[in-house]
């Protein structure tokens, strides 16, 4: 039975020693991809067990990627992932893996996605690449800033941290507006790999051309050590500042955007309160490819506010709140929340869902399931799962701790095998194993 509001979380029988397991495999295939000098795993070696052979809970079937390239993200019947020196693009789920190319800097890949007419776009930490011919080519994509001129990397002070320009920590990031494909995110950053502008991205042209939709201003926190003001990072005429992006969504009922960004309140060196949480909702007017941002709330880390996970289902506005901090009433106001959008600003007209009493700012609605994660290190859960099989009605948690202590991120919508996908980050960002979940029927 799938359980309430206030019955007490599944805990699932451990499997196997997952570290150990998972060093062997990796290991072998390493040894194996390095001595044939290309990707050693066909169709018939490729342990893509079907979910019939796959653990379970009372609601979904569950199993991790196999050995092979890190599945970076996926769509309908295809997947992008990478490894070893290469980009790898697989048209039958990640069973066998027909496309690749030599990409030297693909242990640095932070970001990719796939778009509609097949066209697969990948970052690096600072540089973004296209390919239109499943890998047969692919080329740098040079970003346009607001007024039309190249957007370029800063020249990092310790050039071992350049920062990530265009990691997400969100999953989905492409819409149909207007009968034409939009792809628009924002970088999840200033956590690893040192300071980075905050921005959000925008293309209209299957990624031939990126562009900046929104650049946030000059956090006095996140910049880099021994920075001087000419080496500051961020729009220096924008005064909202944030530490990054959670995430990006659209609203088809409005033709509108909506975003939200973390992390808490700072203190800069005049005195002055710099708040980090912010929602902003964003249109976009094709004809002459201009965007309109207004900021609509700006609060402290101890609120529903500062959240992720924006969904947008029959014109209902869904998110999960991961608040946190001591600068506000306690118990801290978290928990998964749904309004009309035009109520956003207003919380005595939001519906609190779901409270899972511990941090989560991750979600994906689909088909009429919604699937959230805890954030590993505030939770007790090892890999905490967030699951309701009917829009809200009824709730289960599950801790899939055989996997050690893990955050889910970057939700990915179904595969055409009907998996979800899922980041499984050790601790809260740094890469670990990916995750496949499959509902079971209702």
């Amino acid at each position: 039975m799938p359980l309430s509001a206030n019955t007490d979380e599944y805990s699932m029988t451990k499997r196997l020693d997952f570290e150990a397991s998972v060093s062997m495999t990796r290991r072998r295939l390493l040894i194996a991809s390095a001595a044939s000098g290309g990707m050693l795993l066909t169709g018939k070696d490729h342990c893509w067990a079907d979910e019939t052979d796959s653990p379970s809970t009372d609601h979904f079937w569950y199993r991790l990627a196999p050995d092979g390239p890190y599945i970076d993200s996926q769509r309908d019947n295809k997947a992008f992932g990478f490894g070893l020196g290469k980009v790898y693009l697989s048209e039958d789920n990640g069973k066998t893996w027909p496309h690749d190319a030599i990409f030297r800097d693909a242990d640095n890949i932070t970001f990719s996605c796939i778009l509609k007419n097949g066209n697969i776009l990948f970052a690096t930490r600072t540089r973004l690449f296209l390919s239109t011919d499943n890998l047969g080519t692919y080329k740098q994509i040079v970003v346009q800033d607001i007024d039309g001129s190249d957007y370029l990397p800063h020249q990092p002070i310790d050039p071992a941290n350049p920062g990530w320009y265009f990691h997400s920590l969100d999953g989905v990031h492409t819409w149909d507006v207007g009968g034409k494909e939009m792809l628009v995110w924002g970088n999840y950053c200033n956590v690893l790999g040192g300071a980075v502008p905050v921005n959000i991205y925008y293309s209209t042209d299957s990624g031939q051309t990126v562009k900046i939709a929104y650049s946030f201003g000059q956090s006095p926190t996140f910049q880099q050590p021994g920075a001087g003001p000419s080496d500051l990072l961020g729009n220096p005429d924008n005064p909202v500042v944030c530490r990054h992006i959670h995430c990006v969504a659209y609203n088809p009922a409005e033709n509108a955007f909506y975003a939200c960004t973390g992390d808490h309140d700072r203190t800069d060196s005049d005195g002055n309160n710099r708040q980090e949480c912010h929602w902003l909702r964003g249109t976009f007017d094709a004809q002459n490819d201009l965007w309109d941002w207004k900021v609509l709330v700006s609060v402290n880390s101890n609120s529903r506010f500062k959240s992720g996970g924006i969904n947008f289902v029959d014109g209902q506005l869904y998110w999960a709140a991961d608040a946190n901090g001591t600068n506000g009433t306690m118990p801290h106001d978290r928990g998964i929340f749904r309004c009309d959008p035009a109520d956003l600003t207003d919380p005595t007209k939001h519906e609190q869902l779901f409270n899972p009493q511990y941090e989560s700012a991750n979600m994906i609605i689909e088909d009429g399931v919604i699937l959230s994660a805890h954030y590993a290190p505030a939770s007790p859960y090892a890999t905490g799962i967030i699951f309701s099989p009917d829009m809200g009605k009824t709730w289960a948690q599950y801790d899939l701790d055989e996997f050690g202590q893990r955050s889910g991120i970057r939700f990915h919508q179904k595969n055409s095998d009907g998996w979800f996908r899922v980041d499984l980050r050790k601790g809260w960002i740094e890469r670990g194993e990916v995750l496949y979940i499959k509902p079971k029927p209702r």
